[in-house]
């Protein structure tokens, strides 16, 4: 199987960042009330932290079967994370038009 654990750590730090500047910046033009996207977005934060910290302790482990399963746990949480992302794409496409 190949090891998927740093390219989850690099993508979920990235996007982790990109989530925070989503929230900041409803929170600058105060549009953070009008619409669910910053709870989206604070979500994706958490699993997407949570996607790093699990891929980082992959990495770290000597354990080949945990190994796998703490991958399969951050692969997982990845998913649901860029699930969230989606959504808030989806909920400012929809404002826009």
């Amino acid at each position: 199987m190949e090891k998927k654990s740093g390219h989850i750590l690099n993508a979920s730090s990235n996007l982790l960042g990109f989530s925070l500047l989503i929230i900041t910046s409803l929170k600058i033009t105060k549009l953070s009330g009008n619409t669910h996207l910053d709870e989206f977005a604070g979500v994706a934060c958490i699993l997407f932290s949570c996607s790093c910290f699990f891929s980082f302790l992959s990495i770290r482990t000597k354990n080949e079967k945990q190994e796998t399963k703490l991958e399969t746990i951050a692969d997982y949480l990845f998913l649901f994370a860029l699930f969230c992302i989606v959504l808030a794409v989806i909920i400012v496409t929809v404002r826009i038009i």
